[in-house]
């Protein structure tokens, strides 16, 4: 392998294991999913990664289509992208995107109390959009639509499939990983994790606007 697909892997790894953020999402997997047994708890992992990899890898595969339709040019998508993905990395900072998350699975709780058979969850909110939220789904697609050649293209979709499979180990052992975290930790990792989204995002607009310009 080539050290530009080296880069290319690595750049769209860390991209979509920042975006994903499963470690910050752990906690909430554990709360939601808490009612359930051993069984439920595997289940929900497995069918909201099931359901976030069909949205990711359906936008990335449609997303030059769709971005084609609608008269955008790549240059103008990467810019846009780099700034929604500015605006994900300041909530990460500042941890508005955790209380956001955390307010989600609350409401979830105080609207099912006490259900003697817990509710599939996979779709809603764990699949969309925990996993598959509007910051993956746009760099899924600007990623694909980016690249013309089928092995750069391969070397994209391998990434993000790896994330989505880590995602998944997390979910799993989500219980014993958000004890022996604690919540101090997972918060510091999630700040951390916007720092370098926001590096990456503002590379992206930087990108996108010499792309258009010609600079």
């Amino acid at each position: 392998m080539s050290a530009d697909l080296i880069s290319l892997f690595t750049a769209t790894f860390v991209t979509f294991f920042v975006l994903i953020d499963a470690l910050g999402v752990a906690p909430v997997f554990a709360t939601l999913t808490a009612q359930g047994n051993a069984a439920y708890r595997r289940q929900m992992a497995f069918k909201s990664i099931f359901v976030a990899s069909i949205i990711i890898f359906g936008f990335a595969f449609g997303g030059s289509w769709l971005l084609n339709a609608m008269h955008i040019s790549i240059d103008a998508f990467r810019a846009a992208g780099g700034i929604l993905l500015f605006l994900i990395a300041l909530d990460m900072v500042f941890e508005k995107r955790t209380e956001r998350r955390e307010h989600r699975a609350e409401e979830h709780l105080d609207s099912h109390p006490a259900d003697p058979e817990p509710d599939d969850i996979s779709v809603f909110p764990l699949g969309i959009p925990m996993v598959a939220g509007p910051g993956s789904i746009a760099t899924a697609m600007f990623y694909m639509s980016e690249k013309s050649d089928w092995v750069e293209k391969g070397i994209v979709l391998s990434a993000i499939g790896l994330n989505l499979l880590l995602t998944l180990v997390i979910f799993l052992i989500a219980g014993p990983l958000v004890r022996m975290m604690g919540a101090s930790v997972a918060g510091a990792l999630t700040r951390i994790l916007g720092v370098i989204l926001a590096a990456l995002s503002v590379q992206l607009l930087i990108d996108g606007i010499q792309g258009a310009f010609g600079i």
